[in-house]
Order: C-alpha cells, then structure tokens, then sequence
C-alpha cells in the first residue's frame, strides 16, 4: 500500500471506538464503530490497530492518521496523562501505535478535536472563538479560536471538567471524589455517570441516562428534579466560562448533548451569573452529533 490523501480519525472514547475515513474533501467514505475494551492497555492497542487496518483496507491504502483520546500527551514525556480511560495514564500510546502500524500518529485530546470539528464546519462555524464542550463518560472541553485549536503553553488548555462547581450550594459541598484526586470536579457533577449516580442514590432505582430523561418527559417528578439540577449545574459552569473567555459560541457534543431542553434552559439560569448587563453567547447542539470528534482526529 502506498500513503494516501485519505484521512483516517479514531475517537477513543469511554465505551466505543469509532473510525472515519475523510477524502482530500472531507467526504466520508467508511465509517466503524466498537465496543472500548475496558481496564486493559494492550486490548486497546488492538482494537485501534484493528479499526485502523479495516480502514486501510477500505481505500486500499495507508491513510494519514488522527486519533482522539480523552487525555492528552505530557509535552514533557510524550506519555499519556489525565485520561478518564484511567489503564492509559502513563503509557506509550503515541509511540506503540507507531510502531504496530508503521506511520507517524498524531494524537490530540478527544475534546480538541471535536471543538475544531464544530468550528471548522459545524455548529460554531461562523463565531471566531468556539468553546466545545464534551458532556458524556466525563467532561471535558476543546477551545478554538480563529480555526486553530488553542491548547495554552502546558497543554492543558479547555480541562474544565476538573474545576470545581462554580457557587456551588451546601448540598454540593464538598462533593465527590474524583478520579483524578480532586474532590468536588464539574465532572462529578454533570457527567452521565454522574447523574445516574445522583438519581439512583437519591431515589434507590437505577436508570440509565436515557431513562432518566425520558421518565422526567413522562412526569417522573424525581427524574425531573435530576434533570433540573443538571440544567442549573451546567449553567453555572458555563457562566463561569462565559466569564473568563467570552466565547462567540458554546457548542455542546456527547450523550447529554442529545437533551434538547439544554438549549432553551441553561442561558436562561446562566444570565444570572454573567458580569454582563447583556449575554449574546450561542449555545448550540454539535452539527456531527457523537461523530463530530472522530471528524476532528481525521483533521488533525
């Protein structure tokens, strides 16, 4: 085989692995998704090597590879850190993928690259400073500004989701542990797992994120309750974004993503908390759905 103009993108994310193969275009021509083996390094090696190869295979060719994962790189010794998929903390990952599959690999963190997907031609498209927010396994965020990723001189630019809850109330302190040591992280608090923690422990049932929403659209008093905590959680944070960078627009992706009332409730409660007499920030639903960050890796 021979290297390609096709692009391949792999989005490891916390329960799936997906990979996509752009044209010169962006067009796509081969797309595959499964499940993320859980706990183990080497499985994960060999199900991206897998995808890859399918890949390869589909074009009859070496494709330019991006791959998306929830950490990033130490500038300082290429190892993975701050990785939710926590069995990739402080592994090779960039180094042992080059080597099973002979090609230089980029990697970039999965938050980056569904931020500069939105905006390059997605739902942030036409704002010049894009804030992508990942709401699902964890949390997590991408900042582009002017079409380029900015990921601040330790790397670390858009880690929101291990700030604490911005006025968090009583009730919320301190808050819980985190797995990055923390106590009281946003992501312990507006992640999927997160609210299905907080409705099975306050409620005694155990529902899934999806049967959460859909039992606060049939009435479910309790599920509604969850729901509304999310939505004023979710607020809050962003305000406090809004605060700092001032982003012309908010571009939400992952599985919470898909709660539709997001959209009309979070800039109502979040007016509240802006330093400003008038707030024109755009909050909007990524155009690529879960798919916009494996477009991003395929980018890079």
């Amino acid at each position: 085989m021979t290297i390609s103009p096709f692009r391949t993108g792999i989005d490891l994310g916390g329960t799936k692995i997906e990979a996509i193969v752009l044209d010169r275009n962006g067009a796509e021509v081969f797309r595959h998704r499964i499940i993320a083996p859980q706990g183990n390094y080497n499985d994960t090696i060999e199900a991206i090597a897998y995808l890859v190869n399918r890949a390869d295979n589909e074009v009859s060719a070496l494709t330019k590879l991006g791959i998306g994962i929830p950490g990033s790189l130490s500038p300082r010794t290429n190892l993975v850190r701050n990785a939710n998929s926590t069995w990739l903390i402080g592994k090779p990952l960039k180094q042992d993928l080059e080597k099973i599959l002979k090609r230089d690999v980029l990697i970039e963190n999965d938050a980056n690259c569904f931020a500069i997907s939105e905006a390059f031609d997605g739902a942030g498209s036409k704002a010049h400073t894009v804030f992508g927010v990942i709401l699902g396994t964890g949390v997590g965020a991408g900042i582009v500004i002017g079409k380029k990723i900015h990921t601040g001189k330790n790397k670390i630019a858009g880690e929101w989701g291990h700030n604490p809850l911005p006025w968090a109330n009583e009730g919320e302190l301190p808050g819980k542990k985190c797995y990055c040591g923390r106590t009281g992280c946003l992501e312990t608090f507006i992640s999927g797992p997160a609210i299905e923690r907080e409705f099975n422990n306050l409620h005694g049932k155990n529902l899934n994120m999806k049967n959460i929403v859909k039992e606060s659209g049939a009435g479910n008093l309790k599920a509604e309750q969850v729901i509304r905590n999310l939505e004023d959680r979710l607020a809050r944070a962003l305000a406090h974004v809004i605060n700092i960078l001032d982003p012309d627009s908010i571009v939400l992706g992952g599985g919470l993503s898909n709660i539709d009332r997001l959209y009309s409730n979070v800039p109502k409660i979040w007016a509240e908390y802006i330093f400003s007499d008038d707030v024109s920030t755009e909050l909007s639903k990524a155009r690529f759905g879960d798919s916009s960050g494996v477009r991003g890796a395929a980018w890079l």
